[in-house]
């Protein structure tokens, strides 16, 4: 996922793809432990994309100063 497509995801779709990422996640490293598993990059594009979104959600919910 691209960041400019994250951000303009409202806040409870973009909580609700984060938790279809970490299952995701989770069965790809249950293939990993399996010795299964046949696209190990996916791991680390799956990591990267709950971290954009997070920082994203972090951003959204947090409350702007004013100045």
């Amino acid at each position: 996922m691209k960041l400019a497509d994250i951000k303009e995801l409202t806040a409870k779709e973009l909580l609700s793809r984060k938790r279809e990422l970490r299952e995701e996640f989770f069965n790809l490293r249950v293939q990993q432990q399996g010795g299964q598993l046949e696209k190990p990059h996916m791991l680390r594009t799956i990591r990267r994309n709950i971290a954009k979104i997070e920082t994203v959600l972090s951003a959204k919910t947090r409350p702007t100063s004013a100045k």
